[in-house]
């Protein structure tokens, strides 16, 4: 077993240069989105900054090597757990630790850092504790049975559902469908049967069908176990914006105003018309749409894919299941925040809350971002090749 001693060898510049064509953009649209009357403050001063401060964070979490990070993966689960734990015990409120903002409680004030959402972070620690469980179960079980099939997912279903439980109390659907769409895909890499998944993913894809099919035709059911009627308005609001023109359904209708608006080309850099209030943050791709048109919107989409596409490559190169259970999370965290986001924009998936990853506005959801970035820099940077290895495995 061997490693490079050239840090130009061990060192991902092309996922770097992938990030650093993200923050381009994003200074450029978020500089667009603040020029709307309803920002008095500059947003691109500060992602500049955090974007500086993210990048300090990649190469912190780079100089750490996977295995201190599969050691260490239960306290970061356990931090991670604290936190949502403190944030739902805080009290909330007008300067209180715990910030309200529109009837969720998911911010913390704390002195000196300022304002951050706890449960952007723990998707990475969460990240780190579900491969590390997966992986050690895995080197324990050598011969697969059912029985340990079936112990494996209790065990995964047990570390969801605490994260589950504290950030729907919060609430907050769409990190809750991060936390579902992450398992769900180191699940399908975790070498359980087929015959347990697809009998599984099936019952749950007919739950959620069952689920939006009370919201329309039985809502005295949901309420009966908890489900607000913001919720049900939220999905009634996506089927039909028009009938909400004022309220649920006026920042989706003004997106896919502002989307088609733009047409091929797109009016150019600042020649949004379309007020669409939070523009710089969960519907910056509405601005994306309108200045750049059709084809800056596919430009954006494709860099996307160029970016998942290469951090499967890194994935498929790793020798160390801990290692590639990581970089499937992130992957499979990426992947849901821009079809969520984008989705949402165009009417394809109910309004949720999620921003654009490195493209919109936010230091928690950045830091977030750069955080499982730099676990991806680590694994690469820190990968060994084994001597006797084939011209496959490398």
């Amino acid at each position: 077993m061997k490693q490079s001693n050239r840090l130009g060898e061990r060192f991902d510049w092309t996922l770097a240069f992938i990030i650093l064509l993200f923050a381009i953009i994003s200074f450029f649209v978020i500089g667009s989105a603040q020029t709307s009357e309803q920002y008095t403050q500059n947003f691109v001063i500060k992602q500049v900054r955090w974007y500086v401060l993210g990048s300090l964070i990649v190469a912190m979490v780079m100089y750490f090597e996977p295995d201190q990070y599969k050691k260490m993966a239960w306290y970061f689960y356990g931090f991670g757990i604290f936190l949502l734990l403190f944030l739902m015990l805080a009290p909330g409120g007008p300067g209180q630790i715990a910030e309200m903002r529109y009837s969720a409680k998911r911010w913390l004030h704390l002195p000196v850092i300022g304002t951050i959402q706890p449960a952007e972070f723990i998707k990475t620690f969460f990240i780190i504790g579900l491969a590390r469980m997966v992986s050690s179960h895995n080197e324990r079980m050598l011969h697969r049975t059912y029985k340990t099939d079936f112990l494996l997912l209790g065990k995964i279903a047990l570390m969801l559902i605490f994260p589950l439980f504290f950030i729907m109390k919060q609430p907050d659907l769409g990190t809750s469908l991060v936390f579902i769409s992450i398992t769900a895909a180191v699940v399908i890499v975790s070498g359980i049967s087929w015959k347990i998944l697809a009998p599984l993913f099936a019952v749950g894809a007919a739950s959620a069908g069952g689920l939006l099919w009370m919201a329309l035709y039985a809502q005295d059911v949901l309420d009966k176990i908890g489900f607000s009627p913001y919720q049900f308005k939220r999905v009634y609001s996506w089927l039909d914006p028009y009938s909400y023109p004022t309220d649920e359904g006026y920042n989706l209708i003004n997106a896919m105003t502002a989307i088609g608006s733009g047409e091929l080309t797109g009016k150019g850099f600042l020649g949004r018309n379309v007020y669409i209030p939070e523009n710089h943050t969960d519907f910056i791709f509405s601005v994306i749409g309108e200045e750049y048109g059709f084809i800056g919107a596919c430009l954006v989409i494709t860099l996307y894919f160029i970016l998942i596409y290469h951090l499967t490559k890194v994935a498929l190169s790793l020798h160390d299941s801990f290692s590639v259970y990581v970089c499937v999370g992130v992957i499979a965290m990426i992947t849901f925040h821009v079809f969520e986001n984008i989705g949402m924009n165009i009417q394809l998936l109910p309004i949720t809350g999620i921003p654009l990853p490195f493209i919109s506005y936010g230091g928690s959801s950045l830091f977030s971002n750069m955080l499982a970035i730099g676990l991806i820099f680590s694994m690469k940077f820190h990968q060994r090749t084994y001597m006797f290895a084939s011209d496959n495995d490398n």
